[in-house]
């Protein structure tokens, strides 16, 4: 997208944590990791031509729910999966989004790159720091008006499968859930537990919205099941667009 901030005031969410609970040697490992991949994905990303024909043309109703957010607008869930995490991240460059990152050592250096893209960061995971994570999503939603990108497999997976901390979102703030995937025309593949995709310099990505998710905040348990399957459904949905794109430009 590459807007430059909104804010007239920086969120604390935006501003990079103290790194003086590391030792020295962590420290500089951090340093080093966290400017390594903003270059790298910075630099990769300026030569990747976004595709958003089709969603700008048809007045998209998920693009038209989830584009160009500030905070004079309603935030959205932005969902996707855990293999397209690069190039969703540079994607939403400076465009008032939030992501979840985990409490660990590898967080630390991967909060620091989205917050060098103009990210809010909210810390923890589904195994660590979980409840108190979920609170400053909520916080980010409702009071700092940030919009949230979602990793919805991740932080470990299973690869593909939609965890439920989307949906329970949506529930409580009334935040609609909007699939979203960026579908690389060439990349390479990671030997990782989601298979990362690292698109090809100087190539194509197509962008692929679905219609948002509303969840009535009078959900029951067995609601949300359905909710999540949704979700699901919606996700996979992108991938098959996502490889029929590909195949037709072969």
């Amino acid at each position: 997208m590459g807007n430059r901030p909104y804010r007239k005031t920086r969120s604390a969410a935006l501003q990079l944590k103290p790194l003086s609970d590391y030792p020295i040697s962590k420290r500089i490992a951090i340093y080093l990791t966290d400017y390594a991949l903003f270059f790298f994905i910075h630099i990769l990303g300026k030569t990747i031509r976004f595709d958003l024909s089709e969603l700008e043309k048809n007045n998209h109703l998920g693009w038209q729910t989830m584009k160009q957010f500030t905070t004079k607008k309603p935030p959205c869930i932005a969902a996707f999966w855990h293999d397209r995490i690069l190039l969703t991240t540079y994607f939403w460059r400076f465009s008032n989004y939030a992501a979840m990152v985990s409490e660990s050592f590898d967080g630390e250096y991967i909060a620091r790159v989205s917050q060098r893209f103009g990210h809010g960061i909210a810390r923890g995971s589904s195994t660590r720091g979980g409840t108190q994570a979920l609170r400053k999503m909520i916080k980010l939603l409702k009071k700092d008006k940030f919009s949230l990108t979602l990793t919805v497999d991740g932080p470990k997976g299973p690869r593909y499968n939609v965890k439920p901390g989307a949906v329970l979102l949506a529930k409580i703030t009334g935040t609609p859930i909007v699939p979203i995937l960026i579908q690389p025309l060439k990349f390479w593949t990671l030997n990782s537990w989601d298979k990362l995709q690292i698109p090809m310099p100087f190539g194509r990505a197509k962008v692929f919205v679905k219609e948002p998710i509303f969840v009535n905040r009078d959900a029951t348990e067995e609601d949300l099941k359905s909710y999540q399957q949704e979700l699901q459904s919606k996700l996979d949905e992108l991938v098959l667009l996502g490889k029929q794109w590909r195949e037709s430009k072969d």
